[in-house]
């Protein structure tokens, strides 16, 4: 009897299943999606009924269309949207308020009061104080949703990440735990010591009693029917932030090397093995992952919206029909047009941390149309990308050759030639694009002895771009963006 591995990804646009045969091939997926909401405010938010809903059911979903029976899933895979805040009665299980997506900035005012601190922050968990990470984000639920400061004073308050909801939900033992690479996304917990830190905690206003138990990212976190799914319980046994997913996905475990996830917004990653490296340039230092009993480091830059962008053109602006059509569009454009947007819809992330920027379309001319404005628009995602590749070269000291890409954005092939072109560095895209399921998968494989780490990415097989632009133009339209983010970065 095949069996499979049953991979969960649960990310800030829906929830996916994935089956990963013995080989580590994906054999079928079934994905929902779930609500945005968005007041007034620009506050983003997710139900976390729907959420566990979709989970069962996208699980319920794939067996179906796969015609696997329960018994051959040996084990479950979790990936997460990072950041987002969940809270929870710990007695009940019942949330007590919509999630706080990792894009929302509503604690903007708490982090401004924490404002000298911001140095001491980041010393200890390698993260800049910005309001959209989860401590700042966990302190507004205490202060501000009714009744959860009291849950909190009788110990029946449960704060974390997506994938400690969820691992609660799924576990037959109701288990109230997150991994490392999660945990490090918190600024709560300090990355030298690897311990939820007391001093933090303190700072936020966050009990350490509300806060989950931080395990290694191949640990057994319980077991699971997947909501009476499965006839038996089988462990539920690897769990991974959706970058760090990704990046065991890619392979990328000596140092140096890179990879980078084009989703709603993007994460560029740099292993760095064991040695912690401290950023000068703007970007974090997190925790890859527990494995096998050891932590390792990486280098992170976070983009707010870069697929996000390609949906807005859709959703909000009306100038595509389809997210694909993008592509093509921008090919049609006057490849002289010099028309750049920077989204800053909500502030930028790395490597400017400024929550107060705004989104800016700049270099219109008469002749730019349509076609100009969706190229801008899909570049900005190249430029973006860019910016961080070169600060993680700077701060690491590696040169990467090679940026692995994962991600939906990845399937437009005139993006990828533009990272490669503004990088001048190799995009490889592997023939999968679910990374963060796949890196699930393993993380949970290695775990339950269903994969050999040294064999299950043998068979990977990878599309390869390379840098064919004129050095000339490719610095004049470089030097064009940094001057529309200075742009963006000027407040009136």
């Amino acid at each position: 009897m095949e069996r499979y591995i049953l991979s969960i990804d649960q990310s800030t646009q829906g929830t996916k299943a994935m089956l990963f045969d013995a080989a580590g091939q994906l054999a079928a997926r079934a994905d929902r999606p779930h609500r945005q909401y968005i007041n007034e405010k620009g506050w983003v938010s997710h139900d976390l009924e729907e959420i566990r809903a979709n989970t069962l059911a996208v699980a319920r979903d794939l067996l179906q269309k796969a015609e696997v029976r329960p018994q051959q899933i040996a084990a479950v895979g979790l990936s997460n949207q990072r950041e987002t805040v969940a809270a929870w009665n710990r007695e009940t299980g019942a949330p007590v308020c919509p999630a706080i997506v990792w894009q929302c900035a509503r604690a903007k005012e708490i982090c401004e009061g924490l404002a000298e601190q911001g140095p001491m922050v980041q010393e200890k968990t390698g993260i800049p104080l910005s309001p959209y990470f989860s401590a700042p984000k966990m302190a507004w639920i205490l202060r501000n949703v009714p009744g959860a400061a009291d849950l909190a004073a009788e110990g029946k308050l449960c704060l974390g990440t997506i994938d400690s909801f969820l691992v609660y939900q799924l576990t037959e033992e109701k288990a109230f735990k997150t991994d490392y690479s999660n945990a490090s996304r918190t600024q709560l917990f300090n990355i030298h010591t690897l311990k939820w830190d007391e001093e933090l905690c303190a700072l936020y206003g966050v009990p350490r009693a509300c806060l989950a138990e931080v395990c290694m990212s191949d640990s057994l976190f319980g077991h699971t029917t997947l909501g009476g799914l499965l006839e038996t319980p089988v462990p539920l046994c690897g769990v991974l932030g959706d970058s760090h997913a990704a990046l065991l996905g890619q392979n990328c475990r000596a140092p140096g090397q890179t990879k980078a996830t084009y989703g709603t917004g993007s994460s560029v990653m740099m292993q760095t093995g064991q040695r912690l490296v401290k950023s000068r340039c703007g970007l974090v230092t997190s925790l890859a992952w527990g494995l096998g009993g050891q932590v390792e480091y990486v280098l992170e830059g976070n983009l707010n919206y870069t697929g996000a962008v390609i949906t807005w053109l859709k959703k909000d602006a009306a100038l595509l029909a389809s997210d694909s059509e993008s592509e093509g569009l921008a090919r049609l454009a006057n490849p002289a047009d010099r028309t750049y947007f920077v989204p800053a819809f909500t502030g930028l992330g790395a490597p400017y941390w400024d929550s107060e920027a705004t989104g800016l379309l700049t270099g219109v001319t008469r002749t730019t149309g349509r076609t100009e404005i969706v190229k801008a628009c899909v570049d900005c995602i190249g430029y973006q990308i860019t910016d961080l590749i070169l600060r993680m070269a700077e701060d690491a000291g590696l040169a990467p050759a090679e940026l692995r890409a994962d991600g939906g954005p990845t399937a437009n092939s005139y993006l990828m030639q533009f990272q490669s072109d503004m990088a001048q560095v190799e995009v490889s895209v592997p023939e999968i694009q679910e990374l963060s399921g796949f890196g699930a998968a393993c993380a949970a494989g290695f775990s339950c002895g269903f994969y050999d780490p040294a064999v299950v990415h043998s068979q990977m097989h990878r599309h390869s771009y390379t840098p064919r632009m004129e050095k000339t133009e490719r610095d004049e339209r470089y030097a064009g963006w940094q001057r529309a983010v200075r742009q963006a970065l000027t407040h009136v």
